[in-house]
């Protein structure tokens, strides 16, 4: 059974690859995958040492098999968090194809529901892959009425 433990900044390349997996299973394009490693490696490095991207890795034999991420976001009250200023923000879930459907990204999400309610987050969002949703549903999330635009670069 993989262990979980708390993510390091050593962990930088192992987020990417997973993050880069995730997209890539997801049906995204591999030259927009490729395009966005660089970018996505110089914003996160900085937020692993600080501490603002927080998360577990679960590993087995020392490899790392699966991972979450998440962050802690301001933003201003709403009608799902009245009374509070932020709320928690998980990403890159991920879980090697080798390890799926043994409960790895259950006990992740459990990981960060445990830390959310430590730090007294009363409202978690995330973005789900058309894979991931069955899971999310069978944990008690929901759909919300987000909608998105890209806006192209002049």
């Amino acid at each position: 059974m993989p262990t979980l433990r708390p993510i390091a900044p050593g962990d930088l390349d192992t987020i990417v690859r997973h993050r880069s997996a995730m997209f890539r299973d997801s049906g995204r394009p591999t030259d927009v995958i490729a395009e966005l490693e660089a970018p996505f490696c110089a914003w996160l490095k900085p937020r692993l040492a600080d501490g603002r991207y927080f998360g577990w890795i679960a590993e087995e034999e020392g490899a790392p098999v699966a991972g979450i991420g998440m962050m802690e976001i301001e933003w201003p009250p709403h009608p799902s968090h009245p009374t509070s200023d932020r709320r928690g923000y998980i990403l890159n879930v991920y879980v090697e194809p080798a390890y799926r459907r043994r409960g790895l990204a259950k006990r992740l999400m459990a990981a960060a529901m445990d830390e959310a309610k430590a730090r007294g987050l009363e409202f978690v969002v995330l973005h789900a892959t058309e894979q991931g949703r069955p899971l999310y549903a069978s944990l008690g999330w929901t759909s919300s009425r987000e909608m998105a635009i890209s806006i192209p670069k002049d």
